[in-house]
């Protein structure tokens, strides 16, 4: 064997940066934000709702026409400089109507998104944490609310309190709320299991402290992103309603009935029925797209 002189051998050069930071230190939200930056698709929707929200908040206070004046000289006009997106059948002016409609849409998908995230989640909450028999007769509840159909519970309400906003959230709520409360369940039975809980049961904390201030926050993540899910699948909720009658009423405008009235005159005045289509179907791409980019990034299993 060949024997290897010591002269071979030189000491390694020692690094002087052992204990410099490589990577800027992030906190949760902090390094989902910067993943999230990284989807150009999840950017693109959340670019996308936030131009379509200011458009649908001061577009009609900087229009020269109002959602429901009516003029018989300007009856289904084409799109012009006047009426950007032309007129209806009572000459009122489409640009206007459609931003008013978004508005109505976009307000009863968040407040029945934020109705369903408070009863969800205190319901679930409240469900995994004390388990038992507790857990067992409030999902057996959840069983008997979600056999009940939307759009039935949605037509009786609609029957006694009348057509509007306030009825169809109300409507959306009462069956809404069972799919957040379940995953919020089944999120925080596996959390309530971990070191934290235990510690602060030790510390004597309550249970509702323990389900607010420990456990819901560490599942903030996954309600995060069915919200964003929960949004889109009101405004269609509402948008069929008004498309079949029974939701918001004319002359009030909102994208369902917009998108019923152009139906109806869809061979003879196409714009009619195109721009509420385009803005309708942007708000359920974009809310889908930015949802799909938070389970992304909100995922601890996705970070690199």
């Amino acid at each position: 064997m060949e024997v290897i002189a010591k002269d071979q051998f030189e000491p390694a050069p020692q690094s002087t940066n052992k204990e410099a930071i490589l990577r800027p230190s992030l906190n949760y939200w902090q390094d989902a934000w910067r993943r999230l930056k990284k989807n150009k698709l999840a950017m693109a929707g959340l670019v996308v709702l936030v131009i379509i929200t200011l458009l649908a908040i001061l577009a009609p206070f900087f229009s020269g026409y109002d959602y429901e004046t009516q003029n018989a000289e300007g009856v289904n006009l084409r799109p012009s400089g006047d009426h950007f997106f032309g007129t209806d059948d009572f000459g009122r002016d489409l640009w206007t109507r459609i931003w008013w409609g978004a508005r109505i849409s976009l307000t009863i998908g968040i407040v029945a998104a934020l109705l369903d995230l408070v009863i969800g989640v205190l319901y679930g909450g409240i469900s995994a944490y004390f388990g038992g028999k507790v857990d067992t007769i409030m999902q057996r509840f959840i069983e008997v609310v979600y056999s009940i159909p939307y759009l039935l519970m949605a037509i009786l309400l609609l029957m006694v309190m009348g057509p509007g906003m306030k009825s169809i959230i109300f409507a959306y709520v009462i069956t809404g709320w069972v799919s957040m409360a379940r995953l919020v369940r089944g999120q925080l039975l596996v959390l309530k299991e971990q070191e934290f809980v235990l510690a602060a049961r030790t510390l004597g904390a309550n249970p509702f402290r323990i389900i607010l201030k420990h456990l819901i926050p560490n599942a903030l993540g996954v309600i995060v992103v069915q919200i964003t899910f929960v949004v889109p699948a009101a405004i269609f909720a509402e948008a069929f309603l008004s498309f079949i009658g029974l939701g918001i009423r004319p002359p009030l405008a909102s994208l369902g009935n917009l998108l019923s009235d152009g139906a109806q005159v869809m061979r003879y005045h196409p714009h009619r029925l195109l721009f509420p289509t385009v803005v309708f179907s942007l708000i359920l791409l974009s809310f889908n797209l930015l949802g799909d980019g938070l389970r992304d990034a909100l995922d601890p299993k996705m970070r690199k």
